[in-house]
């Protein structure tokens, strides 16, 4: 299967540089996987498309503020260091630009020294592992000095950091945002509670693939870098009811969705677990957890985009993504959302 079958032409204009001022009043997209039939709707219309009994799953994982600019202690060279991922203690996996100043002892200087990084480990692809050295609370100095890590395609400033979460953001570990919940408000939650819609929650820690665009020609051949899950045993027991019960599973983003599928595929039902995934999910793949998604427009020749396409069938994505940039839609981190039902 050819990477290029998963591309499509957007004109940069649709690319949504800033949130709309209210969150939930996001256009969306609904598609029938079965049809390809198409609706235009408002994303506070999603409560008429939720049934009693349904369960819906949101990752509550929250973004660090996770870029850090900095200076190198020897040369006064601008450095800037993404934290990717939590190895052990003060031991961070980092994106650092450029990497080619960076070498085993560096020593990167942030906020006049209030905190350093200092480089333990070489990687490829812009990686370095650092010792983050400092007085104090991690997570507190991180808000003063760092800032929210946008997504490449995004050139305005973000005016309020917490537009970049989720209403529900709750365990801090993502480089990004679970973007399909940032939609959601806590009043429209919940009215979907009330109509006796379950809610629950996984984590999932979203990691460097996000960053990684597919450099592979076929498919098959991409590899996915691994992010961590968990689930709770509540959570795992009524996802097992919902499913007993005939009721569907509705996973809010990409990155819920594989959590699903990773313990599903695991355990073939679903259980108290946490663990690292690299589930990479295409066209082929023989889905076993999830019935419906709530997602947003995501980036052509991506894997969010093979991912989509394996539920709903590339013709069917290629036509919806047609129709949205022929209606204007917004699209990507900020932009509007779609509902494959």
């Amino acid at each position: 299967m050819k990477v290029e079958d998963f591309d499509y032409d957007l004109p940069e204009e649709l690319i949504a540089q800033t949130p709309l001022k209210q969150r939930d009043a996001s256009r969306l997209l609904v598609l029938d996987k079965e049809t390809g039939e198409v609706e235009h709707k408002h994303f506070y219309d999603i409560i008429d498309y939720l049934e009693e009994g349904d369960t819906l799953v949101l990752n509550d994982s929250k973004v660090l503020p996770a870029r850090l600019i900095g200076v190198k202690e020897e040369t006064n060279a601008v450095i800037e260091i993404l934290l990717l991922k939590n190895l052990e203690k003060d031991n961070w996996e980092c994106l650092v630009k450029p990497a080619r100043r960076i070498k085993v002892g560096t020593i990167v200087s942030f906020g006049e020294g209030k905190l350093k990084a200092k480089c333990i480990k070489e990687l490829d692809e812009g990686l370095r592992h650092f010792e983050l050295i400092y007085n104090g609370i991690l997570m507190e100095i991180l808000d003063e000095l760092g800032t929210m890590p946008l997504p490449p395609y995004i050139h305005e400033k973000l005016e309020d950091q917490s537009r970049y979460q989720t209403v529900y953001a709750k365990e801090v570990g993502s480089a990004a945002a679970p973007t399909a919940g940032l939609h959601f408000t806590k009043e429209l939650l919940k009215k979907i509670e009330d109509k006796g819609v379950n809610i629950a929650y996984v984590t999932l820690h979203v990691g460097l693939g996000t960053f990684r665009p597919v450099s592979v020609e076929r498919v098959e051949d991409h590899e996915m870098h691994k992010e961590f899950y968990t689930m709770t045993k509540e959570v795992a027991d009524l996802l097992n009811k919902t499913k007993k019960n005939g009721k569907r599973i509705i996973a809010v983003g990409t990155t819920s969705t594989r959590t699903l599928e990773t313990i599903a595929s695991k355990y073939n039902e679903f259980r108290e677990c946490s663990g690292w995934t690299d589930i990479f999910i295409y066209p082929g793949y023989k889905w076993k957890a999830i019935n419906c998604l709530i997602t947003n427009f995501h980036l052509p020749k991506s894997t969010l985009v093979m991912l989509v396409s394996s539920l709903a069938g590339r013709e069917h994505i290629l036509n919806a993504y047609k129709i949205a940039i022929e209606n204007k839609y917004r699209f990507f981190s900020f932009g509007d959302a779609m509902f494959i039902k």
